[in-house]
């Protein structure tokens, strides 16, 4: 008798990742889950230039200004909690510095612009569609740094929103990068402050408004983290002891799923490789001082200088 209900996720792509491959990454907190996995085999990508982005209005504001070469000034940016703060990016970008925040600003548009231009991949994690209108300035910001919550509005975008959020970024991506291949996905943790029924709301509206764009586009794929989560695990042995971040274990059920998926499989070798290196990285000995020991760390160091010279990977 079969106890699950296991997902057949499918990639018509021919396009699939290896490590010849750029990939960019950006949206919530999923997005770094994945991305530290591909970053744990090496492979070239880079995370969330602006930090941690929840909703899709603040995904298209900086793919916009990394694409615009946005520069960012001191009327960007505003002094709260101690600390230099800009709404369109996440805290871990605020600094006590004016300076340090706007260099460290507008290094990430560089970065995100480069990468826009030269990924062969994209990844975008929505993880809502809740956002909040700062009422003074009577926009949505990224992130409300902790100012009190009877400055903003909180509101829901439509799907049409979403949608018409999603087209933008398409446009403006393949404006610079017709080839990039996009994968969008919806991110499987549950943002309960909303509410129960508030976070239903919220995966709906995202899920229905990326099948609605990506229905008619090529290069444009979904990837179901979120149905794999709910549908595929659906135990709460699977979450971590909040009970709203999926754990170890799903979070590595789930990319065992992407990478069946999305992973070249002529990459295997190379990552079977590359696993054992970093496993014998994090070994502890009983004695570092052992024979046996430093036979071992002079056996890992030959294997790392050898894919070094043949794929320039670097540990």
């Amino acid at each position: 008798m079969d106890f699950r209900t296991q997902i057949l996720v499918k990639n018509t792509s021919k396009n699939k990742i290896d490590y010849t491959s750029k990939i960019l990454l950006l949206g919530s907190c999923f997005t770094e889950n994945i991305g530290n996995k591909l970053d744990y085999f090496k492979f070239k990508n880079t995370i969330n230039p602006f930090g941690i982005l929840f909703h899709p209005k603040a995904i298209e504001n900086e793919i916009s200004n990394a694409i615009n070469q946005k520069k960012y000034t001191e009327n960007d940016v505003f002094f709260h909690n101690e600390r230099w703060h800009c709404f369109d990016v996440h805290s871990k970008l605020s600094n006590s510095s004016k300076e340090d925040l706007l260099l460290n600003l507008n290094t990430a548009v560089k970065i995100a612009n480069t990468q826009l231009h030269q990924s062969t991949h994209l990844i975008i994690t929505l993880g809502t569609a809740w956002v909040y209108r700062y009422i003074e300035s009577d926009k949505i910001v990224a992130n409300c740094h902790k100012i009190p919550q009877k400055k903003f509005l909180k509101e829901i975008l439509s799907v049409d929103e979403i949608v018409a959020n999603l087209e933008r970024i398409i446009c403006l991506i393949k404006s610079v990068n017709p080839k990039i291949e996009l994968i969008f996905t919806v991110s499987p943790i549950r943002h309960l402050k909303d509410g129960f029924i508030e976070n239903t709301q919220s995966k709906s509206h995202l899920n229905t408004a990326i099948h609605q764009v990506i229905a008619s586009r090529n290069n444009t794929h979904y990837f179901p983290s979120y149905e794999i989560m709910m549908d595929d695990l659906r135990d709460y042995r699977f979450y971590k002891n909040d009970m709203i971040h999926p754990n170890k274990t799903a979070i590595e059920y789930i990319w065992s799923q992407f990478k069946h998926t999305w992973i070249d499989e002529k990459s295997n070798d190379l990552m079977t490789q590359i696993d054992t290196i970093q496993k014998g990285l994090s070994h502890k000995p009983f004695n570092e001082n052992s024979i046996q020991h430093q036979k071992f760390i002079e056996n890992l160091h030959l294997k790392i200088n050898k894919l070094q010279d043949e794929y320039q990977i670097r540990f």
